[in-house]
């Protein structure tokens, strides 16, 4: 089996579709293939299974069919007792489905008539990645009866997918088997990552069946998996004449005093992630609780607009962090204006929580100023942030899966669009995107996204690309949140990132 994070390319199922046609084109038959496919599907049964007693293997008309006909022949040849249920007539198979049949002499009963009950292990190869419906009828009990396996405490194997579940979006069509492991093959699918998918597909496997990298080039995909793979290139290497302005220097924007906490978390978290210089611009009522809660943070006062617009003027802040605990409302809405059009060399600006919600409804007023400043714009709402700031936005359906609302609203405004959860997606304008892979859901506590926006924004003040630091922070952020373990709190975040940074190698 393969890396997932090792392969970063995220190929829908027309993607994977062009793939197997190319290689069969170049000369491997499709027979072949199917053959690869089954045997991987049999080695993690193999794996999975409790004992060597009986596995129950469903497969329905299409090539994903075929896989599972290929696994049950293997399997009974490795001595197991195999029953096997087929959705659909023998009869109507086609193609390399057909042949895999002929090859397996086992006579098929309905699937509806296989009794799970005295299964100890299913295998799923009913429907593939590429399911275009709702599962219904027939189909849906047999996909009710696995789940009702599942959870009495019975492994389930599916093949490319859990029946029901569709590749590219994630999304569950009508219902969907809950998986014990899923095993695909030559590379992941979007819907492998995006939730409820990653849920539904238990481990995840991925195996070489035969098709050859090369094919990449042809497809061109634009998703990829957020691994070090993606963006390891993109950081910076201290070198003898590094000095705190040359790492670079960002900038952090501070509420009110009852609510400063937020923006020392993203300040810290800035620092920790590589940045030389970072500093706290805070109003002048909030200066003395600042200040006595920072260190290594400098502390900037500054009084109203502005204020803040000679902060802004330093050049050597490459990077300017906006919402954190920063209070919705006109007068934020004027300092993102400050920070998205006032004239600077190479800047990033990220928007956050605070930040994104004062422009709630008018995503295209705030596209327009990040047009007008023509600075680097990162912005890191979560999912009811983005509604707000995106609700009523042309071209951004709120009905949409989670991948294509980010890239329509990374298309809309101009900006990479960071949308949170245990499945992130970073998407850029060109159509490029990264998805969240293994986010730890102890990173669902007070004050993680605002550490969250001080390692983009640490990044990016060290001159690393906007797409390449939102989904580095990403990474690091949810490997930061493992190194530490049970009882994660936000300050924990950036104490355990020296750790991850070492084991990375970067920085």
């Amino acid at each position: 089996m393969l890396d997932p994070l090792d392969l970063p390319e995220l190929l829908t199922p027309a993607e994977m579709g062009e793939a197997d046609r190319m290689t069969i084109a170049a000369g491997t038959a499709g027979i072949v293939l199917m053959e690869a496919a089954g045997l991987a599907v049999a080695d993690e049964v193999l794996r999975v299974a409790r004992s060597r007693g009986r596995i129950a293997v469903l497969c329905g008309p299409g090539n994903n069919g075929g896989d599972g006909f290929v696994a049950a022949r293997l399997l009974a040849e490795r001595g197991y007792a195999v029953e096997f249920g087929l959705l659909g007539r023998r009869e109507a198979l086609r193609g390399d489905a057909a042949i895999a049949a002929d090859r397996f002499f086992e006579e098929a009963r309905p699937a509806a008539d296989v009794d799970l009950r005295r299964a100890d292990c299913v295998v799923d190869a009913i429907f593939g990645a590429g399911l275009a419906r709702d599962v219904e009828g027939e189909a849906l009990a047999i996909v009710e009866r696995i789940n009702a396996f599942a959870r009495g405490g019975g492994r389930v194997v599916a093949v490319d997918v859990p029946s029901g579940l569709d590749g590219a979006t994630g999304e569950v069509r009508g219902a969907a088997v809950e998986a014990t492991a899923t095993v695909t093959f030559f590379r992941l699918k979007p819907g492998h990552l995006l939730e409820p998918g990653r849920a539904l597909c238990g481990q995840i496997r991925i195996a070489d069946i035969g098709i050859p990298a090369s094919v990449l080039a042809r497809i061109a995909p634009k998703t990829f998996i957020n691994a070090p793979v993606l963006w390891r290139h993109a950081l910076p290497r201290l070198g003898p004449a590094s000095h705190k302005y040359a790492r670079g220097a960002a900038l952090v924007l501070s509420g009110p005093a009852h609510q400063t906490g937020a923006a020392r978390l993203a300040a810290r978290a800035a620092l920790r992630a590589g940045a030389g210089i970072v500093s706290i611009a805070s109003p002048i009522d909030s200066v003395a609780v600042n200040a006595a809660h920072l260190t290594a943070v400098m502390v900037a006062p500054f009084a109203g607009l502005q204020g803040f617009e000679a902060l802004l003027a330093d050049a050597r802040r490459r990077a300017v962090a906006l919402g954190p605990g920063a209070g919705v409302g006109p007068e934020l809405r004027k300092l993102v204006t400050a920070a998205l059009t006032r004239p600077a060399d190479s800047r990033t600006v990220v928007l956050d929580a605070d930040a994104l919600t004062s422009f709630a409804g008018e995503a295209d007023k705030l596209g327009a100023l990040i047009e007008r400043g023509g600075h680097a714009a990162i912005m890191t709402p979560h999912e009811g942030e983005f509604a707000k700031l995106f609700a009523g936005a042309r071209g951004v359906n709120p009905e949409d899966d989670k991948l294509a609302r980010a890239k329509a609203a990374a298309r809309l405004t101009g900006a990479v669009v960071l949308i949170k959860g245990p499945d992130t997606v970073v998407a850029v304008p060109d159509g490029r995107a990264s998805i969240g892979w293994d986010l730890p859901p102890t990173l669902a506590t007070a004050g993680s996204g605002d550490v969250l926006t001080g390692f983009v924004a640490g990044l990016a003040a060290q001159g690393v690309p906007a797409f390449e630091a939102a989904s580095a922070g990403v990474w690091l952020h949810g490997a930061a949140a493992r190194a530490f373990g049970p009882g994660l709190i936000s300050e924990d975040l950036p104490e355990a990132l020296p750790r991850v940074l070492r084991e990375l190698g970067g920085l």
